[in-house]
């Protein structure tokens, strides 16, 4: 559970899964975001998403977490899970982006000079 905390996840007990009574060490949004941040790292070397894209995915978890805060409709531990995974994958694609343009920012520059 500790490592839950330090990532930043609030832990909730009924936003998280269980398993044979134990509870997921992180919730089920953070739990999409983990997995398919791993799974975007991936597959962006293969077949990058677009940033647009990236954008949209991102921005369905915004409006899931929005559309709950602001309270017209209580998000459940499914629906949190799946767009923690659109988000999470495009949210990481990119910072892939970014990490890529750093890259090739600092080859040329070291190349050159």
């Amino acid at each position: 559970m500790n490592i839950g905390k330090r990532i930043g996840c609030h832990q909730r007990a009924d936003r998280s899964f269980f398993v044979k009574g134990y509870q997921f060490p992180v919730c089920a949004r953070c739990t999409g975001v983990i997995l398919s941040s791993v799974l975007a790292m991936i597959v962006f070397f293969i077949y990058p998403l677009s940033a647009w894209a990236s954008l949209v995915l991102s921005f369905l978890m915004f409006l899931d977490w929005f559309i709950q805060r602001i309270g017209v409709k209580e998000s459940n531990n499914i629906r949190r899970l799946i767009t923690g995974l659109l988000g999470g994958y495009g949210c990481m694609t990119l910072q892939m982006y970014g990490y890529r343009f750093l890259f090739f920012s600092f080859y040329h520059l070291f190349k050159t000079g």
